[in-house]
């Protein structure tokens, strides 16, 4: 199959409104390369903020061993984060807005005027967990979005300086009361700096940038899990409660 960025991009974006995201990689005959990937994500952000959604920032994503584990790949990889998926703390999830939702603990950035990190704090991340190829990549990974669909925000108190959280902190996921994972707040060494020096320099190389206020996600330790109707998911730090959603039915 040759690839036609454009005309692949609307078929990516019109699977993605239809909750069906990423059918192009059931082609075996699909070849894909990690800078095509990038270059059908940025076009599918052009379409998207050509039709009013506005980016929120990036994220880095496999990274940590839970995911190279689950997915069998390692990264880092670079997603494109949007404001219109972006939820408050106590959100009400509608299971059917999401292909084979499931979800991460994880840390976030918020970055200033020159890229300075302004504050660290703790997020649930969302995703469409869907592998449509024979066998998992990278440049499936990248195409689909490091397979983001949003992330929960914590409360405010939470936004932090990286200095006072303890280099010895715990990121845990709780669902319906279990603990599901635990592990340390960031998966690369050197912590948040190494995430956002890696982003910055990837970004550069695709002629892109991070704006001040931006989102960061750094990638997280842990692994991903599926979420189903009725879940009430829970991220802790240091055994106190940071954010929290829950997942709800609803109809197409």
């Amino acid at each position: 199959m040759s690839i036609n960025i454009y005309q692949l991009a609307r078929r990516q974006l019109s699977d993605f409104r239809l909750m069906n995201p990423g059918t192009c990689f059931e082609d075996p005959t699909l070849r894909f390369d990690e800078k095509s990937a990038y270059s059908l994500q940025d076009e599918v952000t052009r379409l998207r903020t050509e039709q009013g959604d506005r980016v929120a920032g990036y994220k880095v994503g496999c990274t940590g061993p839970g995911t190279i584990k689950l997915f069998g790949v390692a990264g880092p990889i670079r997603g494109t984060l949007f404001k219109n998926e972006m939820l408050s703390n106590g959100a009400e999830l509608e299971y059917h807005s999401f292909c084979n939702l499931a979800v991460e603990a994880e840390m976030a950035i918020q970055v200033g005027e020159k890229n300075e990190i302004m504050f660290v704090f703790p997020i649930i991340e969302l995703h469409n967990f869907v592998f449509r190829a024979p066998q998992k990549s990278l440049a499936e990974l990248i195409a689909n979005n490091g397979l983001n669909k949003g992330l929960v925000f914590p409360q405010t108190q939470w936004q932090k300086a990286p200095a006072l959280y303890k280099n010895a902190s715990v990121l845990s996921l709780e669902i319906n009361g279990s603990v599901i994972d635990s592990g340390e707040l960031w998966p690369m060494d050197g912590g948040p700096v190494a995430s956002l020096n890696w982003l910055e320099a990837h970004l550069a190389d695709h002629s892109l940038k991070l704006s001040s206020g931006d989102i960061v996600l750094g990638g997280t330790t842990l692994g991903l899990y599926p979420a189903q109707v009725g879940d009430d998911i829970k991220v802790t730090l240091d055994g106190q409660l940071a954010v929290q959603c829950k997942v709800k039915n609803s109809m197409r």
